[in-house]
């Protein structure tokens, strides 16, 4: 379970990793502008669990043009609904401290915990709930049809929120995300994400993962969007060759900015 709550968080830190252009269509840099908020909801599953379905949501609010708080959530279903999970829940800000023309840089600072209430287990089991903080930088380049953005985040997981010693599982993530716009009414997007587990031995081995994604939107005006997307991952989780996962993931999301 454990693993599974780690799974979880990792999941999640790949969602609120790639969202924030003030009109919502998917962009990589999309932001809420002062006094708007945003919902994204999705429902997806993973290529190393095809047989689970999460529903997720995200939900923010603009404090300022420069700063947003968002909220985020998430529940599973696996075996037509033998097992079920509220899987994680998360706080997080993103404060956009460069934004000159067509370039832009963000701060991101994040806190989760996972699974909030795991399958026939207590409600924020002590012996099953991990807990993460996040922190790093995304920017990018926002052209004419066109996006063009990168993030490097620190991630930290562990079994007591405020203890981030050598017990807890520390990582790096590198990832780039792009997006196309076809016409008013389509854009296509397409990220990849490296996950680097730095502790001692794992770092030593180049343990970590690929996370790959390609999707189109529809935008049904300037403040809804839809979205289809597939996913791929591949693994380097021991001192073997690197694993593609079977199958794929895929996924659809809703987006509104109001």
């Amino acid at each position: 379970m454990k693993k599974l709550a780690l799974t979880s968080l990792l999941a999640f830190f790949a969602v609120s990793g790639a969202q924030a252009a003030n009109i919502i269509d998917g962009n990589p840099l999309y932001r809420p502008a002062e006094g708007r908020f945003y919902s994204i909801t999705s429902l997806e599953t993973h290529s190393k669990a095809v047989d689970a379905v999460t529903l997720g949501e995200e939900f923010a609010y603009g404090i300022t043009d420069d700063m947003a708080v968002i909220i985020g959530t998430s529940a599973a279903q696996a075996d037509w609904f033998d097992v079920m999970s509220w899987n994680e829940l998360s706080l997080g800000i993103n404060y956009r401290f460069l934004d000159e023309g067509a370039w832009k840089m963000d701060f991101l600072a994040n806190y989760s915990m996972a699974p909030v209430w795991g399958d026939h287990e207590e409600f924020m089991d002590k012996d099953l709930t991990l807990y993460g903080w996040t922190a790093g930088v995304r920017g990018g380049y926002v052209g004419e049809g066109f996006t063009i953005a990168g993030h490097v985040l620190f991630d930290y997981v562990g079994d007591e929120s405020f203890n981030w010693g050598d017990d807890g599982l520390h990582m790096m993530r590198f990832g780039i995300d792009g997006q196309l716009v076809l016409n008013d009414s389509w854009n296509l997007v397409a990220g990849a994400e490296y996950t680097a587990y730095v502790d001692g031995d794992m770092w030593k081995q180049n343990l970590g993962s690929w996370d790959l994604m390609f999707g189109a939107n529809y935008n049904i005006d300037e403040t809804k969007f839809v979205g289809a997307y597939i996913t791929r991952e591949v693994d380097h989780l021991d001192a073997g060759d690197w694993e593609i996962a079977d199958g794929f993931g895929m996924g659809v999301k809703f987006g509104i900015d109001f």
